[in-house]
């Protein structure tokens, strides 16, 4: 049975959720589910902006077999290629023969690899500034190399202001009847996983996305409608915002985020040691985290958020604690830049960890290192204390500086 909503007058959201995918590209875990957003916009001519994952591809196909009454669409809008939006593209060309892809040249040659050359001969390619008219409804197609696919593109609608922004501005999570942000009181939890969402998926192409975003001031938008998570109808400066600040590799807020990795608890107690001495010298916007208990997800997001951060980690095979040189491996893959950083190390005979984070992290441009290191060997003993303090004080008064 269908499961419809109108956006405007004429725009109708046909997408549907899944609540039972485990992790996203087989690698962020998803504990509320992921929409996949699409829309059916009704005008003299008929376009359907962008399919679904097969996961809700029954449901998709009925929504537009309602909506279309026995009438046949005109062209289908891809603006991302990539499965999770792409899978129903070959059903629902096979079920409307005579519809017309509209996508760029790249994604035309992505299509025929997904499926195939007959399929892609259907394409319509467009470029930068290119327009489509519907009728009352003229769409323009401005492209977004990198964010986070080479083929992607973005759609706006000058009659209704709508941006149909591909991956850009989506969010983790499964829709539940309420479709806009501000119907979900999108704050907390929710702002967090717009963030995860972000930093992992388009987080590597900041300099694209500020490109992006440079194309989207000209526009005069109303409604953001993305592939995954609520649509935006009310503010939208601070969507946009957050998405610059991310982008730029700026901190969103100034404080200490503390992720440990410890195997027989020394270097735990001594990350715990060092949060306690920050919380007495008043910086108490702090976060701690296991790196073996908390997802890379959530702290790859986390370092986008924080201005300082601090690595401890345990000696492991003469080299870092495993878990925490994915950690840090993973931040260098996302370009994650710009932060003041520290690390504490253990090793029982032989630390090593330190210098080899260091190293890791000096690689990363636009990070501030600080001179100040604490190095154990096995727990944390009385000797221990004062390079932890001068540490504490150290970050307190870089944050006080900045």
């Amino acid at each position: 049975m269908h499961c419809t909503r109108k956006l405007t007058e004429d725009l109708i959201y046909i997408g549907g959720s899944d609540r039972r995918l485990a992790r996203f590209e087989n690698m962020y875990p998803l504990p509320n589910g992921v929409s996949y957003n699409a829309y059916f916009l009704d005008d003299e001519k008929i376009a359907i902006l962008d399919t679904v994952d097969r996961a809700v591809e029954e449901r998709y196909l009925e929504n537009i077999a309602f909506l279309l009454q026995g009438r046949t669409p005109d062209y289908v809008i891809v603006n991302h290629m990539e499965p999770d939006h792409c899978a129903s593209l070959g059903a629902l060309c096979a079920r409307y023969p005579s519809l017309q892809i509209v996508c760029t040249a790249k994604a035309a040659a992505l299509i025929a690899q997904f499926f195939d050359e007959a399929l892609a001969s259907r394409c319509i390619t467009v470029k930068d500034g290119d327009t489509l008219a519907l009728g009352r409804h003229t769409l323009s197609f401005y492209t977004a190399p990198m964010v986070h696919w080479p083929e992607v593109m973005v759609t706006y609608d000058a009659c209704d202001r709508v941006l149909f922004s591909a991956d850009a501005f989506g969010t983790f999570g499964a829709l539940g009847g309420a479709l806009f942000a501000d119907e979900t009181g999108f704050d907390g939890a929710a702002f967090s996983e717009a963030r995860r969402y972000y930093t992992n998926i388009v987080g590597k192409y900041g300099p694209q996305v500020l490109a992006l975003l440079k194309k989207a001031e000209a526009l005069d938008i109303r409604l953001i409608c993305p592939l995954h998570g609520p649509v935006w109808r009310r503010d939208l400066d601070r969507l946009v915002g957050a998405y610059r600040t991310w982008a730029s590799y700026a901190p969103e807020e100034a404080g200490v985020l503390i992720v440990y990795g410890s195997i027989y608890g020394g270097t735990q107690n001594a990350a715990e040691i060092l949060a306690s001495r920050l919380a007495d010298r008043g910086v108490t916007n702090l976060a701690v985290y296991d790196v073996s208990a908390t997802d890379l997800s959530y702290l790859v997001a986390e370092a986008f958020r924080y201005s300082h951060l601090v690595f401890a980690a345990s000696t492991y095979n003469n080299a870092i604690f495993t878990p925490m040189e994915t950690l840090l491996l993973d931040l260098q893959a996302h370009a994650l830049k710009n932060r003041t950083v520290a690390t504490m190390e253990n090793g029982s005979w032989a630390p090593q960890s330190g210098k080899k984070m260091r190293e890791l992290l000096a690689a990363m441009p636009g990070n501030t290192l600080l001179e100040e290191t604490v190095s154990l060997r096995s727990t944390v003993k009385e000797n221990n204390l004062p390079d932890i303090d001068a540490l504490a004080g150290a970050i307190a008064d870089s944050l006080q500086n900045a």
